[in-house]
């Protein structure tokens, strides 16, 4: 039986690998409309960049940070990692003028899918990684009562399936103008759901419920490979889904390969604690339970402890606090580099190995 664990309020962020920080800052600043909110480096590696996209404030739940790794190899999909992450746009509408704006662009897209809970868009970032758009709504409620999600094993409709749906009126489907410009409709409002893969999906349902208190909210299967199930978790109290806390899992053949982090890869996934007191909470739970779970590492911005799933998958729990405008104007996030203060007397030799990021 699952122990009783506290409930995290959603996705704090997700850590990418990149190799050339200054295309990274193009496309998801230029091209996504994400703002820098800070350019700092990996405390742990400080010869590298370490970027923070999001909202203007640099919300926990819309942040997407990125490692520069210039030399390491590619990653691979695969058991342990994530397979794509997703941004939330308000309405089918927004959706198509992200379609018609990524393809004038020139940027190859597919959709948009109708997943049924969501409609989506999918592309790639200059690195490979698998992005999505994925609608607001209509919701998980759509196909079983809001009261009793997640408890059967749900099929897909046809037009959902390859070989059924209407794959050339999805292709020709777009918006009818072109958007040169992000217009205020369409920005993208933080992390819809974060999709990974795994070669034991009942036992990550138990991981995800007892380390995370996340709940099943939906128990259905890959649109794109009706082979492999497809199950999503959720901050739910059976009333409610809590936005940007859907955590979702391919149930990948046990002897698939594992992933191999590296550039267009995750290197983790941050949940959000409250505060400092909640995160400790955390800490003591997640070791009752038998986990190898880290110190607390001050990163500046947030507070962060880190352990694995046990299909390998790096997780952390980050504090919401104390924030981005704790080293600069909320009005100028992202603008300079920023140090912490124990790296601050090797700041000219830092600076010079990084080289400028515009």
């Amino acid at each position: 039986m699952a122990r009783s664990a506290p409930t995290t309020l959603g996705f704090h962020h997700i850590t990418l690998v990149a190799a050339d920080a200054r295309r990274t800052l193009a496309f998801y600043h230029e091209v996504l409309g994400l703002q820098l909110v800070k350019q700092t480096v990996n405390f742990d590696d400080p010869s590298s960049y370490h970027l923070y996209f999001g909202n203007a404030e640099g919300a926990p739940g819309t942040l997407v940070t990125f490692f520069e790794w210039p030399q390491a190899p590619r990653g691979r999909f695969g058991v342990g990692g994530v397979h794509h992450l997703a941004f939330s746009t308000p309405t089918y509408e927004t959706l198509l003028k992200w379609k018609r704006r990524l393809q004038d662009l020139g940027i190859p897209v597919s959709g948009p899918m109708p997943r049924g809970y969501f409609n989506s868009l999918y592309f790639r970032d200059p690195d490979g990684q698998v992005l999505e758009i994925a609608t607001a709504g209509p919701g998980y409620d759509v196909d079983e009562p809001i009261a009793e999600l997640g408890r059967n094993i749900l099929g897909q409709q046809p037009h959902q399936l390859p070989g059924t749906r209407d794959e050339a009126m999805i292709a020709r489907t777009t918006y009818g103008e072109p958007v040169p410009t992000i217009t205020p409709d369409m920005a993208l409002t933080g992390l819809h759901h974060i999709t990974g893969m795994t070669d034991d999906i009942n036992r990550t349902s138990d991981f995800y419920e007892e380390a995370l208190g996340l709940k099943l909210v939906k128990k259905t299967i890959n649109q794109d490979d009706p082979d492999t199930p497809h199950w999503f978790w959720a901050n739910y109290d059976g009333t409610r889904v809590l936005p940007g806390s859907s955590w979702t899992l391919f149930g990948w053949n046990p002897r698939s390969p594992h992933a191999r982090p590296g550039v267009g890869q995750t290197h983790h996934v941050a949940f959000r604690a409250k505060d400092d007191e909640e995160q400790l909470a955390w800490r003591d739970h997640l070791t009752s339970i038998g986990l190898q779970v880290s110190p607390v590492m001050d990163r500046q911005y947030f507070k962060s402890i880190y352990f694995q799933a046990p299909d390998g998958q790096l997780l952390e729990i980050a504090t919401d606090g104390p924030g981005f405008a704790v080293d600069e104007p909320k009005e100028s996030l992202g603008a300079e580099l920023k140090l912490p203060s124990w790296l601050e007397a090797e700041r000219a030799a830092i600076a010079e190995a990084l080289g400028p990021l515009r």
